[in-house]
């Protein structure tokens, strides 16, 4: 896929079992970055009516992976090995914007950064993490 060539991924999210209540909308992506959104919903706050940063990290690493998983061989696969979260500011209303951007693409690793912002633009969160390349056996 090159770069002009961006596509809706919202069907590959319903591929993640665990990723479809995440309740992400318009994802969109090519070899650059992929693009989602998600509506702030009380089922993913913790208190103070803020939106739970493991709910916020199963979002960057959901994108995350997706994002990875534009870059493999044809046949391989990927796993997260590692990821970080920095949280700048808490979401208590609005839809948030995400996006995934591939930092570094190797033969055996990709390294992914994610943002989550505010529907006031504000930074939520940054995310960076490590995939595996798993070329198939």
């Amino acid at each position: 896929m090159s770069t002009d060539e961006r596509q809706d991924l919202t069907q590959r999210v319903s591929g993640m079992p665990f990723a479809t209540g995440l309740g992400l909308r318009d994802v969109w992506g090519d070899l650059s970055g992929i693009d989602a959104k998600a509506d702030w919903a009380a089922e993913h706050c913790t208190g103070g009516n803020t939106l739970h940063g493991g709910y916020l990290m199963t979002v960057a690493d959901t994108l995350g992976a997706m994002c990875a998983g534009l870059h493999l061989p044809a046949g391989a696969g990927t796993t997260t090995i590692e990821s970080k979260t920095n949280f700048m500011s808490g979401v208590r209303e609005g839809t948030i914007t995400v996006r995934s951007e591939p930092v570094h693409v190797g033969r055996t690793t990709i390294v992914v950064q994610t943002d989550i912002r505010r529907h006031d633009g504000k930074l939520a969160s940054r995310t960076t993490q490590t995939q595996a390349v798993l070329l198939p056996r």
